[in-house]
């Protein structure tokens, strides 16, 4: 693995809302090679609209999958303590407030891309950041990135992904990464939802991906471990070595097209994503600015 690649391990909702086992994932992370850990501060009130939650009555269960804010400072003090990045996804405006002490770097979700005032916030701030695109079309991600270094953002890092829990590796289009390299000036990276040894390796050591996140779990006990898109610990080296082998010189159905575009699988996410007026999910439709409010609707 080239060194300076970055190894995002991301906690999720794995965490059970237990502080010792978020720790874990902290010192675990570390053993295996990771070289930031990242969690997400959410709260589904501020996250889903009252119309989506009255209808979806298992949106409310994942308040659940909330972590605390009060986890925030020692997880902090473990990643640093541990030679490790610290860093955390908001999705919502007050949580930049909470996390700026603490975080090393901010990471805009893909279901957050189009909402402007999270990425100000989060530019505002100074810090670093990361905006994943998953299930962008370029015109959407040209618009994110105006939008941060129109707020002064220096350091800035675009993630390709492919926004399906699990991805299929034949929809990665890795050529994407190149795409966007070139597009935007900017360094590029690969956020993975596929757990695909072949498709990460790939995308670092063919495509130049210099940050690759990694959904990660302690045990396959995680709340979202089921869905098949986290990585457990004893895949992390085996994962790592094969960073390091040279890459295929034929093509593979793994570069795809390099054109950035959504997945025929990305398509419903899309209505999910935050809505750019007040970053509630789903976004607002035409039709009188009227929810969706059924997650099977496709």
């Amino acid at each position: 693995m080239n060194e300076s690649t970055r190894l995002i391990a991301e906690v999720s909702s794995n965490h059970d809302r237990d502080l010792d086992r978020s720790l874990k994932f902290v010192d675990v992370a570390s053993q295996v090679g990771f070289t930031a850990v990242k969690f997400q501060l959410f709260r589904i009130d501020s996250l889903f609209s009252p119309e989506a939650r009255d209808h979806n009555a298992s949106l409310d269960d994942r308040r659940a999958w909330e972590l605390p804010e009060e986890f925030i400072p020692p997880l902090a003090a473990r990643a640093h303590e541990r030679g490790l990045q610290f860093a955390c996804t908001p999705f919502y405006l007050e949580a930049v407030e909470v996390l700026e002490p603490y975080v090393d770097f901010f990471k805009i979700a893909s279901y957050e891309l189009l909402w402007d005032d999270l990425i100000l916030a989060c530019a505002q701030t100074g810090k670093p950041l990361i905006l994943s695109t998953g299930m962008a079309n370029m015109d959407e991600v040209q618009h994110a990135v105006d939008v941060a270094r129109g707020s002064g953002v220096t350091d800035l890092t675009l993630l390709h992904c492919v926004s399906a829990y699990p991805a299929r590796p034949e929809d990665a289009n890795l050529r994407a990464i190149e795409t966007m390299r070139h597009r935007f000036d900017v360094a590029v990276g690969w956020s993975d939802h596929s757990v695909s040894v072949e498709v990460v390796a790939r995308a670092v050591r063919k495509w130049g991906a210099q940050t690759v996140e990694l959904h990660f779990d302690l045990d396959g006990n995680g709340a979202e471990f089921p869905s098949g898109h986290c990585w457990l610990p004893d895949q992390i080296g085996f994962l790592r070595e094969q960073l390091s082998v040279e890459p295929a010189a034929e093509a593979s159905p793994l570069d795809g097209s390099g054109v950035k575009v959504p997945t025929s699988a990305e398509q419903h996410e899309r209505r999910w994503r935050a809505d750019p007026e007040d970053g509630l999910r789903p976004r607002k439709t035409a039709d009188e600015g009227r929810r969706w409010i059924s997650q099977s609707d496709g």
